[in-house]
């Protein structure tokens, strides 16, 4: 798998809607699921949690969770759905995942962390990765974090994505750990020197192609959170210019694109609003952006929209050059 460059996993974000919209700007990033608790996957809908378009792929499932058998069991149930990573989640530091033992809080408790990369790792065949912060509350020390990822590593995990701020598990809340904290690339930096023969991909504050180079001087990948989401075609620079892709699909083109699979989708029960929702960033920074993001907040982004709406907006858009920009 090529993990040059990935879209992090965000909640209420990274659904399996999304991710279909994003692969159609970009064929190369690797895309990862939203977390998902393993309670629920062993215990709730598989199919609704887990099911995903081909498409999607590469595609990997973030899970979280600190029950070495749960997670065990949740590995094989992810490589049977056709998954091609696992990912456990060892940053996320709202108080509620807090609450139930996973997330940012394992930092505390590295052995239990190893434990469970282990089992994930002799349950399946996939690669099984963790995603985690430099340090948590006032723990921002590197030796420490070396620690951690050596413990890790030798249980089994060769791919560390490491978001280069501490997570402050009390006094922030989780938006907030995503700003203040600062960051520290240099401790990511120093763990692949360290383990030069892992993956290492580096998290936060990404938002510019630049940004991606310098990093990829000195890490195997990079991860981007917000700025793919807030501005999505964004990945069509990525495309062009970290992966050398030049066959790449115009804002319009991908939202024709769009329209069978919300034809398709809606055959299935799905509201429209549940898929655009996600598109309303497609034109950011183009002419007429914000028409196109004034009409999907108050017609499609709402729970009555239809797929009529949708086909007047394309009408609109492909007779209208005046009100919105259509080109790369």
């Amino acid at each position: 798998m090529n993990r040059k460059v990935s879209i992090a996993p965000m909640m209420d974000c990274t659904d399996r809607h999304d991710r279909y919209f994003l692969r159609l700007i970009s064929k190369n990033t690797m895309l990862y699921t939203e977390m998902i608790v393993a309670n629920a996957i062993i215990r709730g809908d598989k199919n609704f949690l887990l099911n995903f378009n081909n498409l999607e792929k590469p595609l990997a499932l973030q899970i979280g969770g600190s029950n070495p058998k749960e997670l065990s069991e949740c590995a094989k149930i992810a490589e049977n759905f056709g998954y091609d990573e696992i990912n456990l989640n060892l940053g996320c530091p709202s108080k509620k995942v807090q609450k139930n033992k996973f997330g940012a809080c394992l930092m505390k408790e590295p052995s239990l962390v190893g434990d469970c990369v282990s089992e994930m790792k002799n349950a399946c065949g996939l690669p099984i990765t963790i995603k985690t912060r430099i340090g948590y509350d006032d723990i921002e020390d590197y030796e420490y974090l070396k620690k951690f990822i050596s413990i890790i590593n030798k249980a089994g995990s060769n791919t560390f994505i490491i978001h280069a701020r501490r997570a402050i598990l009390n006094k922030l809340t989780p938006k907030q750990n995503l700003n203040i904290p600062p960051l520290n690339y240099n401790f990511v930096y120093d763990i692949k020197k360290d383990f030069n023969k892992a993956t290492v991909i580096l998290n936060g504050g990404i938002d510019s192609i630049d940004k991606i180079k310098t990093h990829l001087k000195k890490v195997d990948g990079v991860m981007i959170g917000r700025a793919a989401y807030h501005s999505p075609y964004f990945l069509a620079d990525v495309e062009k210019e970290i992966f050398n892709n030049k066959n790449i699909l115009t804002r319009s083109e991908i939202m024709e694109h769009m329209i069978p699979y919300i034809q398709e989708e809606i055959k299935k029960g799905t509201r429209v609003n549940q898929i655009m929702r996600h598109t309303i960033g497609l034109f950011h920074g183009q002419k007429g952006s914000s028409y196109w993001k004034r009409y999907l907040s108050e017609n499609m982004c709402i729970r009555e929209a239809d797929l009529q709406k949708v086909n007047h907006i394309m009408d609109h858009i492909k007779n209208s050059s005046k009100t919105i920009s259509l080109g790369r």
